[in-house]
């Protein structure tokens, strides 16, 4: 009986820890200044990227990988109650190399990158754009996106607006750059064949992982390679002129941009703040003096796996 009463307290204190734990994932509370996002719970050790936040603000999806990024998974936080509960891979994913999630603006669809089969047999490995439909607490099957928006080069980062029009990124013939941004527009509930983005928007550099904002008027992406760079890759934006088309992209500055990689950029359009996928890494101790100063320096977040950030909007100039 003892033992059952230890057992169950043991159990208990878990719970209430793990609730504890899940306290300050806090969407309502945000910076002026970039901060990590999530420490301990969502930005790990392990190599975050690509968060999305449900329009209700009360599910977020992100990619996991480890360390190599053998494989990635697709990886979900619920909000119940007024409390987050644990991250969990998506039912849908795990076996196949599944990233870069994105919720339609009405939360029904998600959106995702996968280099899963496209058919029965087949033996392609290349990235694709999928979709699944919400149906009550779970998601449908995944359904691959038309041929006029997935070639057999690889296609990245679908980012959808309210009107339903598609941007991705593709590494397919006829580009601009290495890698470049395209729009696929809807029309009458058809995708259109994609269409390559301007010189205001691609170079001859990468260009790649564009968000639009559900009304279109406000597009950022990462590129890498331009002369106004900080460092391993950088995030821009572009917004519309009075006729409706993209003016040439900025960089969005050192308040934001590091000498590592930053990309991945999505906007929590009802909090207006912004987050983003960083592999900046604090500095390391000049002398390492035990095994276990090392491992713990080595599992943390910060170490250069990739983590996730956050700023909020309202104090930065974007037009």
């Amino acid at each position: 009986m003892l033992l059952q009463l230890l057992l169950f307290l043991g159990i208990s204190a878990c719970q209430e820890m793990d609730q504890q734990e899940m306290e300050p994932l806090d969407l309502e509370t945000n910076s002026n200044a970039v901060e990590l996002f999530g420490e301990g719970i969502l930005s790990t050790q392990l190599y975050e990227r690509d968060i999305a936040i449900s329009p209700k603000g009360d599910e977020l999806v992100y990619t996991l990988g480890d360390y190599k990024q053998q494989k990635r998974c697709l990886v979900a936080l619920k909000k119940s109650e007024g409390k987050w509960g644990k991250p969990k891979i998506l039912e849908l994913s795990g076996q196949y190399q599944d990233i870069e999630p994105f919720y339609s603006p009405d939360g029904q669809s998600l959106f995702f990158c996968s280099n899963r089969p496209t058919a029965e047999g087949s033996t392609r490995n290349d990235y694709n754009i999928w979709y699944c439909k919400r149906e009550g607490d779970q998601w449908r099957q995944p359904q691959l996106m038309s041929e006029n928006i997935n070639t057999e080069s690889d296609e990245f980062y679908p980012s959808v607006s309210k009107n339903g029009n598609l941007y991705f990124t593709s590494s397919r013939e006829g580009g601009i750059g290495r890698e470049d941004i395209y729009i696929s527009k809807k029309v009458d509930g058809v995708y259109q064949n994609a269409q390559l983005l301007d010189s205001t928007i691609n170079t001859n550099f990468y260009e790649f992982n564009a968000y639009v904002n559900p009304e279109e008027n406000l597009l950022l992406f990462s590129s890498f390679g331009r002369p106004d760079g900080y460092g391993g890759g950088d995030l821009y934006y572009s917004t519309k002129d009075d006729n409706g088309q993209w003016k040439t992209a900025k960089n969005m500055g050192e308040e934001i941009n590091s000498d590592k990689l930053d990309y991945c950029p999505f906007i929590d359009v009802k909090r207006n703040v912004l987050y983003f996928t960083s592999e900046r890494m604090e500095v390391h101790p000049e002398r390492i003096t035990s095994i276990e100063e090392l491992e713990s320096f080595s599992n943390r977040p910060k170490n250069g796996m990739g983590d996730i950030y956050r700023i909020s909007l309202n104090g930065l100039e974007i037009n």
